[in-house]
């Protein structure tokens, strides 16, 4: 390749936990992707891990003979580690941050946008900071995007435990990056809340710069995915689970402790809607086994381990109400909800949810809402949607979709690149 052709190529590469991890930024990486094609980018890759590293983290994973396939242009690299067993950790980075210093060097304009401060932006900030002492040109420009995880389990816990020195190091991490954004507006306050933290213990001045150069930018959804659905297909999907329209309520997220799957349960069973219509747990994660226990005689709880991405949004489609009963934990605060917004974008029956964290950014006033962990509360919100009248439902579900639709993918991407390049126009 000469310099003149690699100079009019322009490159995207998202540094990402992929799928087949269950997990909003996935879904994200490849709404961003796709729409990168459509943007003046040649050349779109996302870099990740290895499916063993993957399988061997014990993350919550798609079935992975059903993952629907990226676009032409996109490239998928998980590259391998690199040492041998000498080096217990680090390996997988290393190999994720070489491979980055090889793509920042081959000519390439390149935009890098890493997804989780650690350990994905350390690894774009290791690379370019390595081809820079090594005297190498380089035109690339960085993104980092933070999620609420970054800062409940990273920042959060290392003041709990006076480890000041990682809170601060996490910061400067972020902060080398050329834009910084947050996936909510309670997303960029709590950031701007611990860097409040540790500039106190620490007599750093992170605060400031958090509060001056943190954007918000919502994570992108492919509405198209959700939008439009054929009833027959609905239909189909229902009938090979043995599910009908309208007749069970639906939990589809990552089984964990905050997402309240339990509390579900319980007021499923506690309410009027438990003897008409079914409750589907579908999804796989940290807290199944227990949650399954919780659940364990119940038949009228049934569980789903293997949805794949082409029936996610059926299943929504279809259901009587989606309750994700989110509720604040030291580990996780919900900093969005992708799900809800997918949800929402699908139709169907109306959201049940609460106001953690950032869901009321996700929601707005759309959903019907409850307080966290209350479970009685919850049960009447499940009798309230079971029970609602079809206009109001239908009015309910346009509203809802209207209102999710500025999280679509295009719009989330033109505004998060807005001033970084001239975005042309949309190609197709």
């Amino acid at each position: 390749m000469t310099k003149q052709s690699r100079d009019s190529q322009r490159r995207l590469v998202i540094v990402v936990r992929a799928d087949p991890v269950i997990c909003g930024h996935a879904t994200e990486a490849r709404g961003l992707a796709e729409v990168a094609l459509t943007r003046g980018f040649d050349d779109v890759r996302i870099v990740t891990w290895p499916i063993d590293a993957l399988q061997a983290a014990g993350l919550p994973l798609k079935p992975l003979d059903e993952l629907l396939p990226y676009s032409e242009g996109i490239t998928v690299e998980r590259p391998g580690p690199v040492g041998d067993y000498r080096v217990p950790d680090g390996r997988h980075l290393l190999g994720m941050t070489g491979r980055l210093f090889e793509l920042f060097t081959d000519g390439v304009p390149t935009v890098c946008m890493s997804m989780y401060l650690s350990p994905h932006a350390n690894a774009v900030v290791d690379a370019l900071r390595s081809v820079r002492a090594a005297g190498l040109g380089a035109d690339v420009t960085t993104i980092a995007e933070a999620v609420g995880s970054d800062i409940t389990n990273v920042v959060r816990g290392c003041l709990a435990r006076g480890e000041l020195g990682a809170a601060a190091a996490l910061f400067t991490t972020y902060l080398a990056n050329d834009r910084c954004v947050a996936v909510s507006q309670y997303t960029k306050d709590l950031i701007a809340e611990e860097a409040e933290q540790v500039d106190r213990a620490c007599g750093t001045r992170f605060a400031a710069e958090v509060a001056d150069r943190v954007q918000v930018s919502y994570p992108a959804v492919d509405a198209g995915l959700y939008t439009g659905l054929d009833p027959s297909a609905v239909d189909a999907a229902l009938a090979a689970r043995g599910l009908e329209r309208d007749k069970y309520v639906l939990f589809l997220s990552r089984v964990a402790a905050a997402k309240g799957a339990d509390d579900l349960i319980a007021a499923h069973r506690d309410s009027l809607a438990y003897k008409t219509h079914k409750l589907v747990i579908a999804g796989t994660g940290p807290a199944l086994a227990e949650t399954k226990v919780f659940a364990e005689g119940d038949e009228r709880v049934v569980f789903l381990s293997d949805v794949s991405d082409e029936e996610k949004p059926l299943l929504m489609n279809g259901c009587a109400a989606y309750a994700l009963p989110s509720k604040p934990r030291p580990e996780f605060v919900e900093t969005f909800g992708i799900a809800l917004v997918e949800k929402m974008l699908a139709g169907g029956g109306p959201v049940i949810t609460t106001r953690t964290g950032g869901i009321p950014e996700a929601v707005g006033d759309t959903a019907i809402e409850v307080p966290p962990a209350d479970r009685e509360a919850l049960a009447a919100a499940l009798d309230e949607a079971v029970a609602m009248e079809p206009a109001e439902r239908a009015e309910r579900a346009e509203r809802a979709r209207a209102y999710a639709m500025r999280f679509d993918r295009t719009a989330v991407f033109d505004n998060l690149f807005a001033g970084l390049f001239d975005v042309p126009a949309a190609v197709g």
